[in-house]
This record gives structure tokens, C-alpha cells and sequence, in this order.
């Protein structure tokens, strides 16, 4: 308790420092300094609390976090993002280094009229009042303490506007560096994603570091989805393995939009992923597809809320976690089908793979209906390898390591099939397979 109020008055003072720096609209300005006062109020959750008590929060609130030293890219040159591409596929992108734009990093493709890829400081200096009615208006801060940080914090991120009818179709690619050189460093990218009507775009979020640098992302992205568009959004986490990363995106649906985001977690001391998606009118989808793996003593948490507020409205959730060494994984889902939201079809599923003895899940699949006419299901499993699956491959002339590895990248490879953009899932692949244990190893935890 004493860590986290130490932690939250040093971030409280830290606005009041700096806020007459802090540029921007007066509706933002006063925006910032609710969601500072809203901190103030909160503070930092602990273990006491429902959502958060499978995780302790105490090794991120004991690092000196610093917001980096204004002016360049601090040292991250474009053969340091390679390792982070896909390939042959070609993409618009934008980098953001320790939150701040990267131009020179950067690159747009040719895009359909009417698009507007940009930083979100530089739509906030030039057209303000195009942002009013949409930024900081889906993820609420008001119960969510890294959303207020955020919030108050925030300077830079990316702005995706799809116009009516448009189609993107090549993927745009926004990149976040975290990177410290000589002290812990925190960043606080916002996004804001909006697709007009009957729009189709896909976007991919890639959050990169290197060890051993340790450093603290919070991160938040408000997805506007109007009606009929079609969204095909990734989500992949390789940062630093001492590195912290707490992230929310909130999803907002009209009348028949169709949602797909890939969340992949694979750095990181510390993850938290927290995705909210709510129907706003009848007849939308979502699907939430989710892998983590974490090894060593990494934690990786992930909590999702679908709110069917609307009725014929369609959710299906996979999330599959792989874990070694002493890791900690959390697996949270909730479907919330409201009184009116009839003809309503969701499906929730999570499965768990446990490489290690010491490896350990919580997995809390949950389901609330106050509507009669449905369709819900949800199922959690957590378990080891089957070792007659893995004796049967043995007996065609595998060795065990490489039988390990079939089983294994085959239950990753429910989740992965689900990606559509094959550059992005031949690099998926290949991180799962750098990830898998070797040698001995294997056979010593099992």
C-alpha cells in the first residue's frame, strides 16, 4: 500500500510540474486535469481489488519511471525495426518512439482519397475540433487508473481516418519503440482508429524494445467502427522481457460493422491487455483472437469485456495461452448480454498449455445474460501436454524435443490460422517457434 501511494503522488506531482507545458485545446486541457484528479481519487489498484487480484503490481510502482528526453528518436535507426516487419508486405508506416512521432522513421504508401494517416499531436495543432467528439470519449477513465494516467499524460499516437465507403488495401502499420538509455523511461501513446461508413481497413499496432532495457508503456486505442465497415486489427507485444506494458482499447460498433483484432503477447516483465468492445446498434460482429506466451518469470495478463448492448449481434472469443518456465498468465472474459439484446450468438473459449511444473494460469470465462432468446457458451481448460500424443509421434521416429514442438506450435496454430495476412502470420510462426523450450529443458520441467 505505502509503494502505491508513493508511486501515485509522485505521478500526481509530476502533472502539476509540467501542465502549463502541456499544449492543446482548452477541451482537452480540461479533459487532462478530470482524469488527473480522477488518479488522484483512485490511485493505483492492488490485490484487493476483483480485477486486479491474480496480479501485484508492486515491482512496476518501484521503478523511477521518467517521461524521455525531448528531441529525437533516441538513437533507434531504421535497421533496428527490421527484425519487427513482415516481410514483402508492404504497408504505410508510422513510428512512434518512447511516444513521440518518428518522421524520419516513417513512410506512407499512396492511400485512397480522402484517408488521413497522421500523428495525433500534429491533428491536434492543425484541426483540433476534428478530435473533440471522439478522443478520450470510449476509453473511460473513470473507474481505470492507467486509462486517467494516460489520459493526463498522453502527447503523441496515431490517427486513422477511413472516410466513408473507402477501402485501405494495404495494412498501416503503427510501431511504438520503447527504448531507455540511461534511466527507466515511460510512454503514454494514445490512438484513435475511425472507420466511416461501409469503410474497410486493416491496422496493426507492433509494441517493440530491447533487452535489457527497462522501460513502461501505457497504452490506450479507441476504435470508432461506423456502420457496415469491416476492421482487421493485430496486436503484437515484443518488448523487452524487464519491460512493463499495461494497454487498454476500447471498441465502439454501429449497425452491422464487423470487428476482428488479433491481441499476440510475447515480451514483457509485466503485460496487462485490457480490450472492451460494446454494440451500439444491431447486427454487428466481433472476434477477439488472443495468444500469449510467456517463459522465464514473465507475467501476462489478459481481461476482456464484450457488452452486447444491441440485439443480432454476434461475439466469438479465442484465446490460447502457452507457458514456461515460472510464468504467470491471467485469462479474464466477460460477455454482457443486456435485457434488449435478443437473437444474440457468443462464444468464449480458453485454453492453457502449461510447458513447466512451476507454470501457473488463472483462467475466469464469464457469461452475464438478461436476455432470454441467446445463444452463449464459454469453456476454460488449463493442462500439460498429452503424453500419448506425444509417445504416438515418437513412435514414427521423432525425437521427444521435436514432438514437443509439433504439439505445441499445433495448439498455438488455432489461434494463428486466424490471421488472415499471411506475411503477419509466417511471422507469427516464427516467433512461436523461437519461443518453444529446447534440449533438455523440455524434459527436465515436464
Amino acid at each position: 500500500m505505502a509503494v502505491a501511494l508513493d508511486a501515485k503522488q509522485t505521478y500526481v506531482a509530476e502533472f502539476a510540474s509540467a501542465e502549463t507545458d502541456r499544449s492543446g485545446p482548452s477541451w482537452l486541457r480540461g479533459i487532462r486535469r478530470s482524469a488527473i484528479e480522477r488518479f488522484d481519487a483512485l490511485g493505483f489498484p492492488t490485490q484487493r481489488h476483483e480485477e486486479w487480484k491474480f496480479t501485484n503490481l508492486a515491482p512496476l510502482l518501484r521503478v523511477p519511471f521518467k517521461p524521455p528526453i525531448l528531441g529525437g528518436p533516441d538513437g533507434v535507426v531504421a535497421e533496428k525495426l527490421e527484425p519487427f516487419a513482415f516481410g514483402i508486405l508492404k504497408t504505410t508506416r508510422l513510428v512512434f518512439v518512447n511516444g513521440r512521432y518518428a518522421p524520419r522513421l516513417s513512410y506512407l504508401r499512396p492511400l485512397p482519397e480522402g484517408v488521413r494517416i497522421a500523428s495525433l499531436a500534429e491533428v491536434l495543432r492543425q484541426d483540433p475540433g476534428s478530435l473533440e467528439k471522439d478522443l478520450t470519449r470510449f476509453a473511460r477513465f473513470q473507474e481505470d487508473s492507467f486509462v486517467a494516467l494516460n489520459t493526463a499524460f498522453f502527447i503523441d499516437g496515431a490517427y486513422v481516418d477511413v472516410p466513408k465507403n473507402a477501402v485501405v488495401d494495404e495494412p498501416i502499420h503503427l510501431v511504438f519503440v520503447s527504448t531507455s538509455r540511461d534511466r527507466p523511461t515511460v510512454a503514454y501513446p494514445r490512438n484513435l482508429i475511425r472507420l466511416g461508413a461501409g469503410s474497410q481497413a486493416t491496422v496493426i499496432e507492433t509494441y517493440a524494445g530491447w533487452a535489457p532495457e527497462v522501460t513502461f508503456t501505457n497504452a490506450v486505442t479507441e476504435i470508432v467502427a461506423g456502420p457496415a465497415c469491416v476492421l482487421e486489427h493485430y496486436k503484437i507485444q515484443r518488448e523487452s522481457e524487464a519491460a512493463f506494458h499495461v494497454a487498454t482499447m476500447a471498441v465502439d460498433q454501429d449497425r452491422n460493422s464487423s470487428v476482428t483484432c488479433h491481441s499476440m503477447s510475447f515480451g514483457g516483465a509485466l503485460v496487462r491487455n485490457y480490450v472492451h468492445t460494446i454494440f451500439r446498434a444491431e447486427g454487428g460482429s466481433v472476434a477477439l483472437n488472443g495468444l500469449f506466451m510467456p517463459s522465464g518469470a514473465q507475467q501476462s495478463d489478459h481481461y476482456t469485456r464484450i457488452d452486447h448492448a444491441a440485439p443480432a449481434c454476434t461475439s466469438l472469443e479465442l484465446y490460447r495461452g502457452i507457458l514456461g518456465g515460472k510464468s504467470r498468465g491471467v485469462f479474464n472474459g466477460n460477455i454482457y448480454v443486456r435485457k434488449d439484446a435478443q437473437k444474440t450468438v457468443a462464444r468464449q473459449v480458453n485454453k492453457n498449455l502449461l510447458l513447466s511444473k512451476e507454470a501457473f494460469v488463472d483462467s475466469t470465462p464469464g457469461l452475464e445474460i438478461l436476455a432470454d432468446d441467446v445463444k452463449c457458451s464459454h469453456a476454460s481448460t488449463i493442462g500439460q501436454l498429452d503424453e500419448n500424443a506425444v509417445f504416438y509421434l515418437r513412435s514414427r521416429g521423432i525425437d521427444e524435443e521435436n514432438a514437443r514442438h509439433i504439439l505445441t506450435y499445433a495448439f498455438a496454430s488455432d489461434v494463428v490460422n486466424q490471421v488472415k495476412v499471411a506475411p503477419i502470420r509466417i511471422k507469427l510462426d516464427q516467433l512461436i517457434l523461437s519461443r518453444l523450450p529446447k534440449g533438455a529443458e523440455v524434459g527436465e520441467t515436464l
